[in-house]
């Protein structure tokens, strides 16, 4: 029987997406999220309850690794990759990593039980690429292999893009998503009506794992996904530039965006934890750009802002 490694890390919230990125890139084959601020509100849009879970400013993520690595190893990486986010602004708090071996018997099951269809909007339903879902008549059903990278598409920053998505979207857009990830908000343009997608993201990786997951959702070869630092070199013009990446990376595109973005276009920026907000909202209007709708879920804040002469509909306008 083949054995399974787990390494489990605890950080500051606002360092979740990047250290799990970090454990991906280290040769983690999946990561599991445990974060307290998904049980906020007492119950879920669609009625499900929620327990009461201790708030904390902390989340857990568990990633599992081949029995073939050396985890010392794996751990010394990982420890000397997170103690670098500082250098970007990021603050880990102190770090806790925990390691035991598990059968690939129980990783195999066990991993996938936290994944199952989620309905994230009126529209969209998210589903694990293994599941049989049958799906209703007004269900848009997005297929993703959540082992593959970057988790399911249900926390809260992605959840909010996808609705800031369906805000905004009628049919027939150019889009660009800057920092794709998993693809999901690619594969969501799509399935609204987007006539053209053109997805970056700097890592490799997230290009290859994106393009995998597109090619399991039929009817998304309008998709085209790049590498690419942020929006740099890009000419393409869009009606919606969207981007769920963390705020300290944010606030570096908000010129290249408005530079691309029509006349009444938008852009959808999410991935804000709340005491970084200012700082993004302050980039977004030295841009000029006005914001329409803001989101929060949470800590975690999502921003639609339009590029437009009209103050009507505008926030403050």
């Amino acid at each position: 029987m083949t054995n399974w490694q787990e390494l489990t890390i605890t950080v500051n919230r606002e360092a979740e997406e990047a250290a799990s990125n970090i454990l991906i890139e280290s040769g983690s084959q999946g990561v599991a999220i445990d974060d307290s601020a998904d049980y906020l509100g007492g119950a879920g849009k669609y009625g499900e309850l929620f327990p009461e879970i201790e708030q904390v400013e902390t989340v857990k993520i568990t990633a599992y690794y081949p029995e073939s690595v050396n985890m010392e190893d794996i751990e010394r990486e990982v420890s000397h990759r997170l103690a670098e986010l500082s250098d970007v602004g990021l603050e880990t708090g102190q770090v806790e990593l925990f390691t035991q071996e598990l059968a690939e018997e129980d990783w195999a099951e066990n991993w996938k039980k936290y994944y199952e269809p989620a309905r994230i909007t009126h529209d969209l339903t998210i589903v694990p690429s293994w599941t049989d879902y049958e799906a209703t008549a007004d269900e848009k059903i997005i297929k993703l292999d959540p082992g593959m990278a970057f988790g399911t598409g249900t926390h809260p920053t992605t959840k909010m893009s996808l609705f800031a998505l369906e805000q905004v979207l009628r049919g027939g857009e150019t889009i660009i998503d800057v920092g794709t990830g998993s693809g999901v908000l690619s594969i969501a343009s799509s399935l609204l009506g987007a006539k053209d997608i053109y997805a970056y993201d700097l890592d490799d990786v997230a290009v290859r794992v994106a393009q995998e997951n597109i090619d399991l959702n039929a009817g998304t070869d309008n998709i085209h996904v790049a590498a690419g630092d942020l929006l740099k070199g890009v000419t393409q013009k869009a009606d919606v530039i969207v981007a769920n990446i963390l705020a300290d990376i944010l606030v570096n595109l908000t010129e290249d965006a408005y530079r691309l973005i029509k006349d009444e276009g938008y852009l959808i920026m999410s991935g804000i934890i709340s005491e970084k907000l200012d700082m993004v909202l302050e980039a977004a209007y030295s841009a000029g750009f006005l914001l329409e709708t803001h989101m929060v879920q949470g800590e975690w804040n999502a921003l639609v802002f339009k590029k437009t002469d009209d103050i009507s509909g505008i926030i403050g306008g």
